[in-house]
């Protein structure tokens, strides 16, 4: 009995020791850690009230705190943001598929105002704005040294109003100027047509919209050329495309696969990762796919993109994309504002990270830069055959339903050749999913 008693004393004063030796210093360290925090909290009390009543004009206290609010999410990364209520609005619009602006997604780079992507079919796609692109003035003000919300309030405006933009544009000697005229952007998230017995989905950007916009554009196609067996295979172009909603990039490759992961994500705690796995079912049919993909490709985009390359269902073409691999959670607050913050980062199915480095391309495939054409260049002369001689004989070889068909495919490759003057990229997607469809048919 005795030994229990001096056991358990024993087991007290170790017990005394290692309160004193370990958790002192740790508490300690809490305590000093928290007065520190204090003393900052202080410090930050103090300019704000000298700012209050020195200040060479009056300030109003909501601005200034809205301010620090925004300059402290900003210095985490450059996604981290404070909305004001109007923004966060804005934000919900946005996903909505309908907003006033002018079509852009950008960045802020060391300072810079980096242009991810335009959208299709908006005022600064039609003014020709680029990916990568760097916006340096709005209107003559320069937008080094603000914010990323700042120098996006400059870009905004009411609806009909002309802006001009001073752009720096990679393999251009001098920055130049470029008007455009804010419209409200209603975007149609993803499209589809045929080319030949190819259909090309084009996905602009994951909103509320995307996945029903491109299944319901790609049963409309399939439909059209007759059912799945006479399609030859599927181009998804996600060129240009700066991303948007989680869950509808999800959904997207869901569409595509049968099974296995899809992406994952990884937070600060261990805890909190998730794995997003693909349900049974392809709308291709297992159809050969193409992933078209480019600089402007970012965030959502490359879910895809990274998704289908991992699993081996589709072939990437294109350009390394942007390499956003993070992802945002939008926060509501109590001001009717909100608070996007970087909560994780995502991986692809195989576990690579793309942040900063991007999806890279199974073959790359560079953009021809598009030359003008002069005014006053005359059109080339039609190109004289025998056919056209008159007199001359006609083909006894062939039938006349051979001659059509003849006539149909040589139709085709001058459509082909159209494609390829006018779209590079995607014409070379098409002739894969030719040369890919031919294969597949003689095995």
């Amino acid at each position: 009995m005795r030994k229990f008693v001096m056991a358990a004393l024993g087991g007290t004063l170790a017990g005394a020791v290692l309160t004193t030796q370990v958790a002192g210093p740790l508490l300690a360290q809490d305590a000093a850690r928290n007065s520190s925090v204090y003393e900052q909290l202080d410090l930050f009390g103090d300019i704000f009230e000298r700012i209050r009543a020195q200040y060479v004009e009056e300030v109003d206290s909501a601005d200034l705190i809205e301010a620090a609010i925004d300059g402290m999410l900003s210095s985490l990364d450059p996604h981290s943001s404070y909305l004001s209520p109007k923004d966060a609005a804005d934000m919900r619009v946005q996903t909505r598929g309908s907003f006033g602006g002018l079509g852009i997604e950008v960045t802020q780079e060391e300072g810079f105002v980096r242009v991810v992507s335009p959208m299709d079919g908006t005022p600064a796609d039609d003014a020709g704005m680029e990916s990568g692109d760097y916006i340096t003035h709005v209107d003559g003000e320069a937008l080094m040294g603000l914010t990323l919300d700042d120098a996006v309030n400059m870009l905004r405006g009411p609806v009909g109003s002309e802006i001009i933009i001073t752009v720096v544009r990679e393999g251009v000697d001098e920055p130049f100027d470029v008007s455009i005229i804010r419209d409200t952007i209603k975007l149609t998230a993803a499209t589809a047509r045929s080319v030949g017995n190819t259909i090309v989905l084009r996905v602009t950007t994951f909103n509320d919209q995307t996945y029903t916009n491109m299944s319901d554009g790609l049963a409309r196609e399939v439909e059209a050329l007759g059912g799945m067996e006479n399609v030859e295979g599927i181009v998804l172009d996600l060129r240009n495309n700066p991303g948007g909603l989680l869950n509808q990039a999800i959904e997207v490759s869901d569409a595509f696969l049968e099974s296995g992961e899809i992406v994952s994500t990884r937070g600060r705690n261990p805890g909190e990762s998730e794995r997003v796995n693909a349900e049974a079912g392809d709308l291709a049919e297992g159809k050969p796919m193409v992933v078209l993909i480019n600089g402007g490709s970012a965030s959502a985009s490359e879910i895809v993109a990274g998704a289908l390359q991992d699993h081996h269902r589709a072939i990437v073409v294109g350009t390394k994309s942007f390499g956003k691999g993070s992802v945002q959670s939008v926060m509501p607050l109590a001001s009717d504002g909100a608070m996007r913050l970087t909560t994780a980062r995502y991986y692809t199915p195989s576990g690579r990270s793309i942040q900063a480095l991007g999806v890279s391309p199974d073959i790359v495939v560079q953009q021809p830069p598009r030359v003008p054409t002069a005014e006053n260049e005359e059109e080339a002369r039609p190109q004289r055959t025998e056919a056209d001689l008159r007199g001359s004989l006609n083909n006894d070889s062939l039938t006349d339903d051979e001659q059509r068909q003849i006539e149909a495919e040589r139709e085709a490759a001058e459509d082909a050749a159209k494609l390829r003057d006018d779209d590079f990229q995607l014409s070379y997607a098409v002739d894969l999913i030719k040369g890919l469809s031919t294969i597949a048919m003689a095995q």
